[in-house]
């Protein structure tokens, strides 16, 4: 597998590791379900994470950690030598993940701390026993020459308090020592009259000289007394980070960054994280997606990304936050489901479909459109592909893909021929009697075999699902201003998973949602007088989706004035 893209993928983050090159990937987060041996576990309720739920609790400790660590060596394996991985996980595992899984795939002098995150306050279950109010995150190197950037965490108002001085200019300051901590043979000189301080200077005498032409150098009336420095608040970067992490809160019910997924890590947390461990264009992976923080944070801070979720909610909520953000440098992705729906795959951008189907089907595209006698592709062994993004496919396409193909190249043409193998494939979603005859005349006549192939034999199709929406007049206030409520009703034979909305919506910027995830369908929203767009997306258990946009116009009345499906 091509790691260095972004990309989603549903499905068992074992089996896809699997195809990942070695060495490949630069950060590795990950945040497994823990071991508490509750239902509450099941957190998006689907089937995938339910079979998942299911496998993990087959059996007790040893098997959980069986289970963990037959995934973690995946990912060792995977991890460049400059890489880290950071396990994130609770008190109920947190020793046997240590010692049974991380020290014995990473090796115990690779630990690199134990982050201690509080992510709560004490609760009511401290009157019993104490309250755990902490998260433990391994953090491990895969070798002695790993990315490391030291975090200066500014710790806020009460670290500013510090600063209690001003200068002439009205900057922030606090009067810090100018001695050395510690006795510095070399640093035990006079400056300016003023004897050294027992155990030197802090500064060279260049230091110095450059502290004192910035008016950095507090000095006093009486030659004896002790030099100080002005330490600025805009210039301080604050205490070296260490491994308790007491300054970012949980994402609390009134966040902005809330989604409604209950185990939601915060955006700080994973944005001190990556920065710490990479750099801008390395690649961040996360084999358990869950909110998509990881991934979000990753886009953000330009890095490349895969997130691997085995619920398709998860995967389908985190394509949402990214379709929130601003564009980065790396703002394309890709979306890799169990399912992909039929009117995306034969209406899309032909190039870009022509180029994916056969890179499913075990082929290469061509990098040109031009001069290729309107071959698509070719197999490993050169055999060409040719795709036609059509039904029904007819006998002229057979015609003028032989002759292509043997012209192409006639001797492999020839080779393939007279091995019994085909001399060439057709992909389509589906052929017409004449193609199919033509296909049988020629195998039968001239030993000549073109492999026809639907593009549902390659990747599994289905339809997206049906939506419509309802709207109900709440209430209006003395400025006009309506309360609507709009109920979205979805059908699928996969079954629907949720819904998300976007009250603002704009055709060129695409959907944006304002509510992420919605399980019942059913949203308020107040309007001013005016016109107003409002896109509901739905989407299925398949992880397909269709969006149905409302025009509105408020004034005297609502008036539902146009409607789009598409």
């Amino acid at each position: 597998m091509n790691n260095m893209v972004n990309k989603l993928i549903l499905g068992d983050n074992l089996e896809i590791l699997k195809g990942f090159e070695s060495e490949s990937v630069d950060l590795i987060y990950l945040d497994p379900p823990f071991f508490s041996n509750r239902n509450y576990e099941v957190i998006w309720g689907d089937d995938g994470e339910i079979r998942s739920f299911q496998d993990r609790w087959a059996g007790g400790m040893d098997h959980y950690i069986g289970w963990l660590r037959e995934r973690v060596e995946q990912m060792h394996r995977i991890l460049k030598p400059s890489g880290s991985i950071f396990l994130h996980c609770d008190w109920h595992a947190d020793a046997y993940i240590r010692v049974d899984i991380l020290d014995k795939i990473f090796g115990m002098n690779h630990l690199r701390g134990e982050i201690v995150w509080n992510r709560a306050f004490a609760h009511n279950d401290a009157k019993k026993k104490l309250a755990v109010l902490s998260d433990t995150i391994w953090y491990y190197s895969k070798s002695e020459n790993f990315v490391y950037h030291p975090i200066y965490p500014n710790t806020g108002d009460d670290y500013k308090k510090r600063f209690n001085l001003t200068d002439e200019n009205g900057r922030l300051y606090q009067s810090v020592p100018m001695d050395s901590p510690n006795p510095r043979q070399n640093l035990m000189y006079e400056w300016k009259g003023y004897p050294h301080p027992p155990k030197g200077w802090r500064y060279s005498k260049a230091e110095m000289e450059e502290l004192d032409s910035k008016g950095e150098i507090i000095y006093p009336d009486n030659s004896q007394g002790r030099l100080r420095r002005k330490k600025y608040w805009d210039e301080a970067k604050g205490a070296l980070l260490g491994n308790v992490w007491t300054d970012i809160q949980n994402v609390q019910g009134q966040s902005k960054e809330r989604i409604g997924y209950p185990t939601q890590k915060p955006i700080a947390l994973l944005d001190r994280i990556i920065k710490m461990a990479s750099n801008e264009g390395d690649s961040v992976l996360d084999p358990f997606m869950g909110g998509g923080t990881s991934i979000v944070v990753a886009q953000r801070t330009n890095r490349r990304w895969i997130g691997i979720d085995q619920s398709v909610q998860a995967v389908k909520v985190t394509e949402l936050r990214l379709n929130q953000l601003p564009p980065s440098l790396f703002d394309t992705f890709t979306v890799q489901l169990h399912k992909y729906d039929y009117d995306t795959l034969r209406y899309g951008d032909a190039f870009e479909f022509e180029s994916w189907i056969v890179q499913q089907f075990g082929g290469s595209g061509n990098a040109k459109q031009r001069n290729d006698l309107g071959l698509d592709g070719r197999m490993p062994d050169g055999t060409p592909i040719q795709v036609k993004r059509s039904d029904n496919i007819g006998r002229n396409v057979i015609d003028s893909f032989k002759s292509a193909a043997e012209r192409n190249d006639a001797k492999l043409f020839e080779k393939n021929r007279a091995a019994g193998a085909p001399v060439g494939y057709v992909i389509a979603f589906s052929f017409g009697r004449g193609a199919i005859g033509e296909v049988a005349r020629l195998r039968t006549h001239h030993g000549i075999i073109i492999k026809l192939v639907e593009v549902k034999d390659i990747v599994p199709v289905s339809i997206k699902p049906a939506i419509a929406v309802e709207i109900n007049e709440l209430a209006r206030d003395a400025k006009g201003v309506r309360e609507l409520e709009f109920v979205a009703s979805g059908s699928s034979e996969a079954g629907i998973e949720f819904y998300s909305w976007d009250f603002e919506h704009n055709a060129e910027e695409g959907f944006k949602p304002a509510v992420v995830l919605d399980r019942e369908g059913r949203q308020t929203h107040k309007f001013k007088a005016g016109r107003h767009s409002i896109a509901v997306k739905v989407v299925d258990n398949n992880g397909l989706e269709n969006i149905e946009v409302v025009q509105l116009k408020v004034n005297g009345s609502v008036e539902r004035f146009n409607t789009e499906n598409t």
